[in-house]
């Protein structure tokens, strides 16, 4: 009786596993109907698929019970990531995105239109948790990755572009040599507001008619917002962490 309730019914699969073989299913679906419209690489949708599949194992490994449903929020946030997928799919290929760069903007759009949409439903339906928070914010730290990567590729802005998607794989990688780092943090209406213009500006440097001057300009800062912002979060950890020290016995 357990092992029925821990499956989907007349399957035997588990529930989370058919639903992250939807996401895969989404790239496929994605990928196709782009290359019937505009021709799009079979290196790009192959890529794409092999991103969604590493996302969709890393989520199976971390999903705690994998015969209960992701939820309505983790399916918005997956669909997502379908859209991400194609974006990094996209990077092998840089002379198709010049030739198509409104289109890449529109599928990058798209996904930061999500962004907005899985938080709302997951209010809405009452299904936030931490594992959906975790699921978002990494979706968004790769999502400013590839988009950086597109902006290199075009010629936008200089290799020190990286930057802005590469800092939160930084913080990560430093946790390894100083702990405290790994504390939780408080929510922030500023952490937040500068993701968010992160992305927008990424965003619109990807469109044509913002040249590699201006996204010098609008990229330069969103790196000087977003180093800002972590400065503060490691000072305020920092600090969280000195009076722990203290307090103990």
């Amino acid at each position: 009786m357990k092992r029925q309730d821990r499956t989907t019914a007349g399957t035997g699969w588990p529930r989370a596993g058919l639903e992250l073989g939807l996401g895969l299913a989404g790239v496929v679906l994605l990928a196709g109907g782009l290359s019937a419209l505009v021709g799009l690489p079979v290196m790009a949708q192959l890529a794409a698929l092999g991103v969604q599949g590493t996302l969709s194992a890393l989520l199976w490994r971390h999903w705690s019970d994998p015969g209960r449903s992701l939820g309505p929020a983790n399916h918005v946030t997956l669909g997502r990531a379908a859209f991400v997928s194609l974006l990094a799919g996209a990077v092998l290929v840089p002379s198709w995105v010049q030739q198509h760069a409104w289109l890449v903007a529109g599928i990058a759009g798209t996904a930061l239109l999500l962004d907005g949409v899985d938080g709302w439903v997951a209010r809405r339906w009452r299904c936030a948790s931490a594992f959906g928070a975790r699921f978002d914010m990494e979706l968004d730290a790769f999502l400013m990755l590839v988009l950086c990567m597109h902006l290199l590729s075009m010629g936008k802005a200089g290799p020190w572009v990286l930057a802005i998607g590469l800092m939160r794989y930084g913080f990560v990688l430093a946790m390894l040599r100083w702990p405290w780092l790994d504390a939780p943090l408080p929510d922030s209406l500023r952490r937040k507001l500068v993701c968010v213009w992160q992305v927008a500006s990424l965003l619109l440097c990807l469109v044509p008619p913002v040249g590699p001057a201006l996204a010098t300009g609008l990229l330069g800062l969103a790196l000087g917002l977003l180093a800002g912002s972590f400065a503060i979060d490691v000072r305020w950890l920092y600090r969280s962490a000195a009076r722990l020290r203290v307090a103990r016995p």
